[in-house]
């Protein structure tokens, strides 16, 4: 993940499978438009550059047909309005002719006019009262709209019990637990009181983790968190029937907030030193999430331990060889030679929205087989808690097998290299990426160019040390070439998807 290569250079072509069970030979690198977006991945190939989103495009729509105007005369006339015609009677019809004309040209253009403002109108009401819900929310399934009090009362509503799915979250790097109230319609911390280890099995189970992960309940000040009050367990509660109908509002807590931790994540045994700068090679352990994702031994994608039967990556990695069957997940070592076999995948989950041309939505998870056994060398990473400052200007660190430079070697030895992270303005300005990058995106690295990812890092993770714990920021996606000046790489924003990644734990 050092400087990378020529400027003139900064595509690749897919890795072609040979038949059956055959290994992966060889790659190939095809020269691209040089401002063209690539994927972070030696395996896989990226057309040519596309205009901007959200930017006109020329063409959108047709030049409309030019007709001759139609002139009204000017000399006044009388106009008869007790005239009539004797039959057989030839009468003077030129200027009546034209005038005809100019009035049905002018009926048919107000009646477009009507018919398009209808159209909109009705598209509108469509949008906000059957799919939107004006006065509530929708079920993702059927289109079903609910009222704001049946979201998170404890009563399933939703055909896929979406509207009872995410009522528990996370907050900030103290992990305080908070819980939608249906009644007052917002977040707040649960009460600490008559509180035990098996009410958090059993949300940490909810929010998508298994039960076996669970690592503790403490307590914690919730501070001005709690200005609207609590969330108490009712008296007489049971933490084996559902959670949620057994909270009320309290404006009091005798005890403090709920601080509760699903799993052990984000912790590294052998932290980076902070000098480092255009990036080294990484020792065992100082990021023990970053797993290989191969096909037939061959490194293809990065990828990120967040539980251990789940790995977060690139959904863009799976376009091609989109079977469970042809991949291996790889882990605890940073020397790919030494990893051994890897773990058999049950399934890929690419994100429903993803879009190749844009590249939004360029996160996936994957489901493995059979679950990881966490050592000191294998550990998940945490996912960003609600309220986490992750934002610009935040230093962070990306880790990958992706090759050194544009069409350069790759490296048998994990590498590492410090990062800034920029705001969306600085990464959409005309000079740097010129509003490619979207809501679901961030970019990082060094605008003075020479530190970034490359082809082989995609799927990898973009982390950030905040609360000493490390939290995956971002997942690797695109860049324009390998760090150019002023083109800085793109991110998957994993904060913006973390809502989507529960979503898709819960469902086991």
């Amino acid at each position: 993940m050092r400087q990378r290569g020529k400027q003139g250079v900064d595509g690749h072509t897919v890795r072609a499978l040979k038949e059956s069970q055959d290994i992966m030979t060889s790659f190939s690198m095809n020269n691209n438009q040089a401002n063209g977006p690539i994927f972070d991945n030696m395996g896989f190939q990226q057309d040519d550059g596309r205009p901007p989103p959200y930017s006109p495009q020329h063409g959108m729509y047709p030049a409309l047909p030019q007709e001759t105007p139609c002139y009204v005369p000017t000399t006044p006339r009388l106009i008869n309005t007790h005239h009539t015609v004797t039959p057989g009677t030839p009468h003077n019809t030129g200027q009546n002719n034209g005038t005809k004309r100019c009035h049905w040209k002018n009926v048919l253009c107000v009646s477009l006019c009507v018919a398009l403002f209808l159209a909109v109108v009705g598209i509108l009401l469509w949008y906000f009262l059957y799919y939107q819900c004006l006065q509530g929310k929708s079920c993702r399934s059927g289109g079903k709209c609910l009222s704001p009090s049946q979201w998170c009362d404890g009563v399933r509503d939703c055909s896929h019990g979406e509207d009872e799915s995410q009522c528990f979250r996370l907050q900030g790097t103290n992990f305080m637990l908070e819980t939608y109230s249906s009644g007052s319609q917002t977040w707040m911390p649960v009460c600490a009181e008559d509180w035990d280890n098996n009410y958090g099995r059993t949300v940490c189970e909810q929010m998508g983790y298994m039960r076996q992960d669970y690592v503790t309940s403490s307590q914690i000040s919730a501070g001005s968190l709690a200005s609207k009050g609590y969330m108490k367990l009712k008296p007489g509660s049971n933490h084996k029937s559902h959670l949620q109908s057994q909270l009320t509002h309290s404006q009091s807590c005798s005890s403090r907030a709920v601080r509760l931790n699903c799993i052990e994540c984000g912790e590294s045994s052998a932290a980076p030193s902070s000098r480092i700068v255009g990036g080294t090679e990484a020792v065992n352990g100082a990021w023990p999430w970053q797993v290989s994702l191969q096909i037939y031994g061959q490194h293809i994608c990065g990828g990120s331990i967040i539980s251990p039967y789940w790995i977060l990556s690139a959904a863009h990695c799976f376009q091609e060889y989109s079977s469970p069957q042809v991949w291996r997940v790889n882990s605890g070592d940073v020397s790919l030679r030494k990893m051994g076999i890897g773990k058999t995948v049950d399934k890929i989950i690419n994100h429903e929205k993803y879009d190749a041309e844009t590249h939004d939505n360029d996160i996936a998870l994957l489901k493995l087989s059979t679950p990881l056994t966490f050592t000191k060398t294998v550990k998940p990473v945490c996912l960003p808690n609600f309220g986490l400052n992750l934002s610009a200007g935040h230093q962070a660190w990306i880790t990958g097998w992706g090759t050194l430079s544009s069409s350069g070697r790759s490296p048998n030895t994990l590498n590492q290299a410090q990062v800034t992270i920029y705001s969306r303005e600085t990464c959409n300005s005309q000079e740097v990426l010129d509003g490619k990058v979207s809501r679901t995106m961030i970019c990082a690295g060094k605008l003075q160019g020479g530190v970034d990812t490359c082809q082989g890092d995609s799927g990898g993770p973009l982390v950030v040390k905040e609360g000493n714990v490390w939290w995956l920021a971002g997942d690797t996606s695109w860049g324009i070439g390998c760090a150019w000046r002023n083109k800085p790489g793109v991110y998957g924003n994993v904060t913006y998807f973390t809502d989507w990644v529960y979503g898709q734990m819960q469902k086991k």
